[in-house]
């Protein structure tokens, strides 16, 4: 009883196999109906969080939030789920129909295809291969190729320029996100995300915790959540790329972004909380299932946090940011971390020592790189405020007799 889930999925291929169906048929209908579970779950989801992030900005921005709708609100997604499939779907003219339409499915896709090897249980994963971290690269790239096709094919110079906005900051930004990426797979020694998982016996984040503020950072930018949503910045640029969508097709780049956000929080969790990993959850899949959402979630209060708290930057601070500031960091903290742990381990260090020392690594390169910014900081060129004479003031002539 303490994988059911497992249980189920024997129970259904026994049933399918009792129809006289064949052994690869049935297990061909076994993905596809695991796939389609992953996937209304996932969307399911996106519903919830609607209605929770709208009450969390609420309580961060001393408002109400949503409490028409149902008891506390509850049935405003389901009100929003309604108004948006009724709402007509219009497509511009001179635009490319094909590149147009395709690409609000690409873009949810890119965010559902991370879910098939992220290992929610135990027991429980799509698919366990041994290049995870690699896939997760690859497959989250269609979601810039989605942005650019949705804005050159719309046949608008606002959605072309928040397009080449958009790709700008998300390829910058997926520099530091790849190299940080290696640092899981170098404490693990695999690029498998269940072997990641399992190696984490200590959280990464213990041992590597500069790499996952860096991951939260760069994941931030990559979706385009506030600070960084220049990807929309609609009092610049209207609402970015998908100016021209309407209906159910915005209706895919808005749940698009919401998933994203709530896989950013699983691949934390994954990646730097230990996944399911925490007490019974290898005796007690369904235990772990439990941990793994409770710091899915943690990941997505803290980007969601920093969002309702922080003011857009400009494009050219992103940018300076990303190439002066996080990328050259995030090679310094590569390289000392394959140093430390290839030290540690050629010596045979203790677990605790390898923890004690990778982790006092970090708070090193940290304290050095405050003091670098000290350094260089008052010696950077800044805006030169220009000092105006004072307007004269008119005065009227009664005034002035006066």
């Amino acid at each position: 009883m303490g994988d059911p889930i497992n249980l189920i999925s024997q129970w259904f291929n026994d049933l399918l196999l009792g129809w006289g169906l064949g052994e690869k048929l049935v297990a061909v209908l076994s993905l596809f109906v695991g796939a389609a579970i992953l996937v209304t779950a996932s969307l399911l989801t996106v519903v919830v969080l609607i209605w929770v992030e709208r009450k969390i900005a609420g309580r961060l921005q001393d408002r109400i939030g949503p409490n028409r709708a149902g008891p506390f609100g509850l049935l405003q997604p389901i009100a929003d789920i309604i108004k948006i499939f009724t709402k007509e779907i219009t497509t511009p003219d001179g635009a490319d129909k094909v590149a147009f339409n395709i690409a609000p499915v690409l873009a949810m896709a890119s965010v559902l295809l991370i879910w098939a090897v992220i290992p929610m249980a135990a027991t429980v994963v799509g698919s366990d291969i041994n290049v995870g971290v690699l896939y997760i690269v690859a497959v989250g790239s269609l979601g810039i190729v989605a942005i650019l096709m949705a804005g050159w094919s719309s046949n608008n110079k606002f959605a072309l320029l928040g397009a080449f906005r958009a790709v700008a900051q998300m390829v910058s930004y997926e520099v530091p996100m790849v190299l940080t990426l290696l640092i899981p797979v170098l404490l693990a020694r695999s690029m498998g995300i269940n072997d990641i998982v399992q190696a984490q016996s200590t959280w990464f984040i213990v041992i590597a915790p500069l790499a996952g503020l860096i991951f939260l950072i760069t994941s931030m930018a990559e979706v385009g959540r506030a600070p960084f949503d220049l990807i929309e910045a609609e009092s610049e640029i209207v609402a970015g790329f998908h100016v021209e969508y309407s209906g159910m097709a915005f209706g895919m780049f808005y749940v698009s972004e919401f998933l994203h956000v709530w896989t950013i929080g699983a691949l934390i969790a994954t990646l730097f909380l230990g996944g399911w990993r925490g007490p019974g959850a290898e005796t007690w899949p369904i235990l772990g299932l439990f941990y793994f959402y409770i710091k899915t979630f943690v990941g997505y209060f803290l980007i969601t946090w920093i969002r309702l708290s922080l003011p857009r930057v400009r494009i050219d601070q992103l940018l300076s940011f990303n190439w002066k500031f996080l990328t050259p960091l995030t090679l310094v903290i590569l390289v000392v971390t394959a140093i430390v742990d290839k030290a540690l381990s050629m010596a045979g260090a203790a677990r605790w020592l390898y923890v004690l020392v990778m982790l006092a690594a970090n708070v090193l390169v940290g304290w050095g790189t405050m003091l670098v910014l000290k350094t260089v900081e008052p010696n950077r060129p800044g805006r030169v405020r220009q000092e105006f004479p004072p307007r004269p003031v008119a005065v009227a002539p009664e005034a002035a007799d006066n």
